[in-house]
């Protein structure tokens, strides 16, 4: 089970003070490239520090919203929103070739990832611009009911996709994720860990009306911006290492 994080969410003076030691800790890093957050130089820095670690490169991008932190829906026209979301990889990118490297699959960011998981039509979109990228990459999405749904969508347009499960997000029972307008949404550093234990230990989780879900994850995610998300990744890469998962 690889873990992943979203880092690099800097923007000049908003700096996310734990990335750099969050970075040694996982095997993905989905680094923010311009639409909810990152400029240049938080870009290049996350690009030298996974570089630095063996971690693997992944592009974040998000609806054009600085201001909300792309955690605001957006109604876009397709052409629009392949524009921006290719503008987006093609700035990450450009930058990780500066260095010798390049991005390795691509994660869209809050309320982007949501709305692609429920709307047939932007998550079609979204394919589009992945798949007519100058580098067809993979695309990394939560692990759902609909996983095998989602997968033959994606083949159609000659992508293969990364299931994720969330460890610090609540499930709702149809297999989603809580909105985080609704309290509790967002879990604790106790009830996160034990969460992530029970998806890595059994493929499952507690929905919020008390029903189990199976979530067949290919990795688990660690929001970077939470407060206690390096502690909380320290905890679960130790357990990882201690059942031989990594």
């Amino acid at each position: 089970m690889k873990l992943n994080a979203d880092l690099g969410e800097s923007f000049g003076a908003w700096v996310m003070q734990h990335d750099a030691s969050i970075m040694p800790l996982i095997d993905m890093a989905n680094i923010a490239c311009g639409g909810h957050a990152g400029d240049a130089l938080s870009m290049q820095k996350a690009i030298t520090s996974a570089l630095a670690n063996n971690v693997q490169i992944g592009a974040h991008p998000s609806y054009p919203d600085m201001q909300g932190f792309g955690r605001r829906s957006m109604q876009m026209s397709e052409v629009d929103l392949v524009a921006t979301i290719q503008g987006q990889l093609a700035t990450l990118d450009g930058l990780a070739r500066c260095q010798k490297t390049h991005i390795s699959y691509v994660k869209p960011h809050g309320a982007l990832y949501n709305d692609l998981m429920t709307d047939k039509a932007c998550r079609q979109s979204v394919f589009k611009a992945i798949s007519s990228f100058h580098t067809v990459l993979p695309v990394m999405l939560q692990a759902s009911p609909n996983n095998e749904k989602i997968r033959d969508e994606a083949k159609e347009f000659g992508l293969s996709v990364i299931f994720e499960a969330f460890t610090d997000r609540l499930y709702q029972k149809n297999g989603l994720l809580t909105p985080r307008s609704k309290a509790g949404a967002v879990l604790s550093e106790a009830k996160a860990f034990a969460q992530a234990l029970t998806l890595i230990d059994s493929g499952q989780v507690l929905a919020d009306d008390g029903s189990t879900l199976s979530v067949q994850a290919d990795t688990l995610c660690v929001h970077g911006d939470n407060q206690d998300a390096l502690e909380l990744v320290k905890k679960i890469r130790l357990h990882l290492l201690c059942q031989g998962k990594k």
